[in-house]
């Protein structure tokens, strides 16, 4: 079956159109991996790292990642809110899950699907600060060229996006399209 196919069974072809290709996103990925790798070098020796993906946009992009991290890593999941309804405004991010407790003197590294207004990974990396991390970094796949997320410390950013509303690789538009494998954006509205 063709790429083609599984899109048109999934979506109509005349409603998304393709942001990045799954090619550029596995290759970049690859380096964002090597990247982190280069950086926490010394935790192969000393310790771990605890990776705290912020639930489900994430979890696609993390599967892909860890694959390439050659450290001792310990997943913690986070779980917060910002889209709330049908409507695609960010909104208030709001933690509705427990974070990490134990990261006192680890190496943490806070995932997300997208950096749209700063705020989840403001959120995240505040809270988490207190617990007396190592060290923490924040790594997104996305970051839209907004002003707000721009002017939010990310260290490991896979691509710089025009501020438009995106689906796939994880990433939802009312629950929906997570599984498509490219980024993408609607033609028109939102179905």
């Amino acid at each position: 079956m063709t790429t083609t196919t599984r899109y048109t069974s999934q979506v109509p072809s005349n409603t998304i159109q393709v942001l990045i290709d799954r090619d550029r996103i596995a290759v970049r990925v690859e380096e964002i991996a090597a990247q982190i790798s280069r950086d926490l070098a010394d935790v192969r020796v000393e310790g771990e790292i605890v990776l705290v993906p912020i639930l489900t946009g994430s979890i696609i992009f993390v599967a892909d990642l860890i694959r390439h991290l050659p450290h001792k890593i310990r997943i913690e999941v986070a779980t917060v809110q910002s889209y709330y309804g049908e409507k695609k405004k960010v909104k208030q991010a709001k933690i509705i899950g427990a974070l990490p407790r134990n990261v006192d003197g680890k190496h943490v590294l806070i995932v997300d699907d997208i950096l749209d207004s700063g705020e989840t990974i403001r959120l995240i990396r505040n809270e988490l600060q207190q617990r007396n991390p190592k060290s923490i970094r924040a790594c997104v796949l996305l970051r839209k060229q907004r002003p707000t997320a721009m002017q939010t410390t990310c260290e490991y950013v896979g691509f710089d996006i025009p501020d438009e509303f995106v689906v796939g690789y994880g990433l939802d538009y009312q629950s929906y399209y997570r599984n498509l494998p490219d980024v993408c954006t609607f033609k028109g509205d939102a179905p």
